[in-house]
């Protein structure tokens, strides 16, 4: 028998008795206990109820809420034998996105229920501010310029009312800021300097291309955004819708740590959720580290079946 958690984020989810019952109902209609239900706090993101379920021994814990929920609860479960489960709350959704799991509770619960188990990396961020409980740990993307900013300078309010458009305003009040001297060392090698409008280091998503990310290989993806006008950002933008090579305007690199250093304090990102700025983002591997409820892999249809030589009799005489 299976046992569960949920933690909920209030601010995520408008009907909370509702939510309650209709992920109750699931669970117990495939036989699953009620699940243990814990509420995250303004000073508690998910991190101290993520513990609680943990020393409760459960199997599963639901993340109902936003990215910032998911990562926090993440940190905790990363190293144990515990499973992610996901229902999308938020606005973001990254890590759901980039797994196929829809905001739909029926099917996201279904997911846990006869979904497949996975095993994938984390990021762990050295220095992040854990004082405002963000626990250093991301599981899509760490970014260091611009994203952080673009997200930063978009209010909640906008967030909810126009979905990423709202992002999409944010960024373009932003573009014309100039670029910024960085360096950026991979794996303890020779540092590269570039002058700079962001630097993302990802494990889940998609390169430039539409190469799309092993969330389990033990790598992180480095990508160094370097555009000088409007111009730039334009080409570089359409690189991206159209799924191109490589540009001039973006470089891409492949690294277990990665080092960024600025001469003074850049906006910083965690899986969408905006960390204390610094002139420092150091990121990390940690390889298998979460496991991760995920949609069920289609089985390919067995190949039917040769049929068999006939038998020839060879004519008399032979």
């Amino acid at each position: 028998m299976t046992s569960s958690a949920v933690i909920v984020n209030p601010s995520k989810v408008v009907d909370l008795d509702e939510r309650r019952r209709e992920i109750c109902d699931l669970l117990g209609a495939a036989g699953w206990p009620e699940p243990l239900w814990l509420t995250t706090t303004p000073e508690d993101p998910g991190c101290g109820m993520a513990v609680q379920a943990v020393e409760a021994g459960v199997d599963v814990v639901f993340v109902c809420g936003g990215d910032g929920t998911v990562m926090a609860v993440a940190s905790v479960l990363a190293g144990t034998d515990v499973a992610l489960a996901l229902v999308p709350s938020g606005t973001g959704n990254l890590l759901a996105t980039n797994l196929g799991i829809t905001r739909d509770v029926r099917a996201a619960v279904e997911v846990a229920i006869h979904g497949d188990r996975r095993r994938i990396d984390v990021g762990i961020v050295d220095g992040a501010d854990t004082s405002t409980g963000h626990p250093g740990t991301f599981t899509v993307m760490a970014g260091m310029g611009f994203d952080a900013e673009m997200l930063d300078a978009t209010p909640d309010t906008a967030k909810r009312r126009f979905g990423w458009l709202a992002y999409v305003a944010a960024g373009a009040r932003r573009l014309s800021r100039k670029r910024v001297l960085m360096r950026i060392r991979l794996d303890g090698g020779r540092w590269i300097r570039r002058r700079a409008r962001s630097v993302l280091v990802a494990n889940v998503g998609r390169l430039q291309g539409g190469i799309p990310l092993r969330p389990d290989d033990g790598w992180l993806d480095v990508a160094i955004l370097t555009p000088r006008d409007l111009t730039d950002w334009i080409l570089l933008g359409w690189g991206v819708v159209m799924r191109r090579g490589g540009t001039r305007q973006l470089e891409t690199f492949r690294a277990r740590k990665v080092e960024v250093h600025t001469g003074q304090d850049q906006a910083r990102e965690l899986d969408g959720d905006v960390v204390a700025p610094a002139r420092v983002l150091v990121a990390r591997i940690a390889p298998a580290a979460l496991t991760l409820c995920v949609p069920r892999t289609p089985t390919p249809p067995e190949s039917p079946a040769a049929p068999e030589a006939a038998r020839v009799t060879p004519p008399r005489g032979a």
